[in-house]
């Protein structure tokens, strides 16, 4: 059996509602909102967004110690924004570290981001909302959805929008000018907050390095992302599960799906992993729309 073939055989999920069986080849695959990580899946590998947002397969988290920090890192900075000293900080971060495991080299990280933090978080007018959730209409029956780090309303009525990011390696402005995430902010936030293109600065945050780097948007190229993720919902649409085909490439080795891939194991191997993991899954949960959060 072909890894293609393998995709196609894969039982489609129970007691799904067939509402655009009209449109598409296949319900399943009809997608009418998208994330940027949800984006990024299906271009990176298309089995991976099968196993992840169709048959809803959980990831080997095993090999996770750089996305528990910086999980962890984001929750002490999302519930920290009202800590006045390094002490409260220090305290709140102790108080959360039992919820996520990494390798001890990790350690003299989180005093550095915490000291940073604390200097970069005096500085700003406000405490603003923090982990913003929103689900935005882009036309018709697609929307975009994620969550914001930070949103922070500024004396002249503009908008700060902040991603935390706890790599050393930073981004340039010209990288963040062809950032889709941060393009994505900003129309939601625009959206939300009913505020001109112009008046919203995003940015990355690197509490490593204390390093702010920002920029702003046109409205043309707003337009273009609008115009590049209706696309992207498309291609989605129109994929049939026999399309949904491993992908072998730089991702792959920090993949949480590798252990049920079946260009890195035998097909008997693959079937009993995922036979397992679908007795051990938790049930999908609906998701609802998302409102702007009070500042």
């Amino acid at each position: 059996m072909n890894s293609c073939s393998f995709a196609e055989n894969l039982p489609t999920p129970p007691n799904l509602e067939v509402k655009y069986s009209i449109i598409t080849v296949e319900a399943i695959m009809y997608c009418t909102t998208i994330s940027q990580s949800k984006a990024n899946t299906f271009s990176e590998c298309k089995l991976k967004y099968l196993y992840r947002y169709v048959q809803r397969v959980p990831q080997d988290e095993t090999n996770g110690d750089a996305l528990h920090f910086g999980s962890y890192i984001h929750k002490i900075l999302e519930e920290g924004v009202s800590c006045k000293t390094l002490e409260e900080l220090q305290d709140h971060a102790k108080s959360l570290k039992e919820n996520y495991k990494f390798g001890s080299s990790y350690t003299p990280k989180i005093d550095i981001c915490l000291r940073n933090f604390l200097k970069f978080n005096a500085k700003l007018a406000e405490a603003g909302a923090t982990e913003q959730v929103y689900e935005v209409t882009v036309k018709d029956d697609i929307s975009v959805n994620g969550i914001i780090d930070r949103v922070i309303r500024g004396a002249d009525g503009g908008y700060l929008v902040i991603d935390y990011k706890t790599s050393k390696r930073q981004k340039t402005k010209f990288d963040l000018y062809q950032d889709d995430q941060l393009q994505g902010y900003c129309f939601a936030v625009h959206k939300l907050y009913e505020t001109p293109i112009e008046k919203i600065t995003v940015a990355h945050y690197y509490p490593l390095t204390d390093t702010l780097v920002s920029v702003n948007y046109s409205n043309a190229q707003i337009a273009a992302y609008l115009r590049k993720k209706i696309d992207e919902v498309w291609k989605i649409r129109k994929s049939k599960k026999a399309d949904m085909c491993p992908m072998q490439n730089q991702y792959c080795n920090w993949c949480g799906y590798k252990y049920v891939c079946p260009l890195f194991n035998p097909t008997h191997v693959v079937e009993q992993r995922l036979d397992e993991a679908k007795k051990n899954s938790p049930p999908k949960q609906s998701q609802g729309k998302y409102k702007k959060k009070p500042t």
